[in-house]
Formats: structure tokens, sequence, C-alpha cells
């Protein structure tokens, strides 16, 4: 896979690529990474890439042509364009699954007061948002979808697709509660079920657990898992 990023701040994303997961996924080969700077296709001795919105209003607007060109000095026939921003569809486990078939990303990050309609319109995909708030700029929203798509590609995760499959949010459901050594600790101790090595009941105790703590924390998932069922 191949993900280029569009951003006025490269190095923020640069950082974020260079560590963990991210980095250790590039040195394997399943993706590399880039980063396009609008203000290297503005036209002024200024570089500049906002402009006040007509009709007025707070704060300044990105303009379309540097977004345009930086998008397009990166175009390949099988990108897929997305555009993150506070009023897009909120971005999920399974956009994340649905993102690591395909080969090129390229992830438009906003800034200022938003940007040009032009670039939602008639150049992005698709628009994301990875929750309900307002953030500074796009860099970190796109951070966390490579974050969430890379870590799906394979060879990436030890332990093979089994190592996502269980995960939070695939099925529908929060994950059960995990432990590790020692049993005892200031005075809390691990399920008994899980020191027993009885595979079937452990299997049970994880999928009720699983239910009881997305009953808990995230009842409408449980809705989702509902219809998804029938």
């Amino acid at each position: 896979m191949r993900i280029d990023v569009v951003t006025l701040f490269p190095a923020m994303f640069e950082a974020f690529a260079g560590e963990s997961m991210m980095k250790r996924a590039a040195a394997i080969g399943a993706v590399s990474f880039g980063t396009v700077n609008p203000r290297d296709f503005a036209r002024d001795a200024r570089r500049t890439v906002d402009d006040k919105p007509y009709g007025g209003g707070p704060g300044m607007l990105m303009k379309p042509g540097p977004l345009f060109e930086a998008v397009e000095s990166v175009m390949s026939p099988d990108a897929r364009v997305i555009l993150m921003a506070p009023a897009g569809r909120r971005f999920s486990q399974a956009d994340a699954r649905r993102l690591s078939a395909m080969s090129h990303l390229v992830i438009v990050c906003g800034h200022y007061e938003g940007i040009d309609e032009r670039v939602e319109a008639t150049l992005a995909d698709e628009t994301l948002s990875i929750g309900d708030y307002v953030l500074t700029n796009g860099t970190l929203p796109a951070a966390v979808v490579a974050d969430a798509v890379v870590r799906l590609l394979p060879g990436v995760l030890g332990g093979g697709e089994e190592a996502t499959t269980g995960e939070s949010f695939t099925t529908n459901l929060l994950e059960h509660p995990q432990f590790t050594r020692p049993p005892a600790f200031r005075g809390m101790k691990v399920p008994r079920v899980l020191q027993q090595g009885d595979h079937a009941k452990v299997a049970e105790w994880k999928r009720k657990s699983s239910e009881d703590v997305t009953g808990k924390r995230r009842p409408d998932l449980l809705g989702g898992r509902q219809a998804r069922q029938h």
C-alpha cells in the first residue's frame, strides 16, 4: 500500500510514520508513506494557501488551487482520495478494513476555518471524521486513519489475521478484559476460568465478558450487533 498525506505540517505526520508499528510496516514493505505540502504549489512569493471566505465569516479557508495540484502530483489510477473534516462520516473499524484492501490512499488534511467546498465536491472520494470535535488541523486525524488501516495489512502484526479478528468493534463488541501474570496482585485475582485450560469455557467467558463490557460502556453497539445477526 501507498499512503500520501497532503498537509501543511508534513513533519507531524512523518514523525508518526517513523515510529512503532508504522515504522515496522514500512520496513517490511507493507506500506510506503509520503507527504505533500500544498504550499509547494502556491503561486506567490509568500506561498499563500488561504483566503477570506465569500459571504464573510470568521477565519480563513484553504484555497482550492494548491490543494488540487498537491493531490494531482501524487495521483495514481488506483488512488482513493480521503478528506479529513469534522463534518465527515464517522470513521469506523469497518472503514479501516475496507480501506486496507486498497493499494493507494491520498489523505487530505484541512486547516484554518475549513476548505473550499470544491475540494470535497470534486476532488475527494469520501470525507471522514474521527469524532465529534474540532482539531487545529487534519494531520492527527490522518495519522489515526493510517494507523487503523496499516495495522490490518498482512504481516504487520504478529499472529496473522487472528491478531485483529477478535478486537473491539470487529464484531460490534468491545474486547473482553485481559490479564497476565501474576495470578494475584494486591488482592486482585485473575478469574479462575482463565487459569484452568478449558478452551471451551474460556471462549464462553470471553464472549460473555465482551457482551457485559459492551452493555455497560457502549450499549449502542449491541443494537448494531443484533441488527447484523438478523
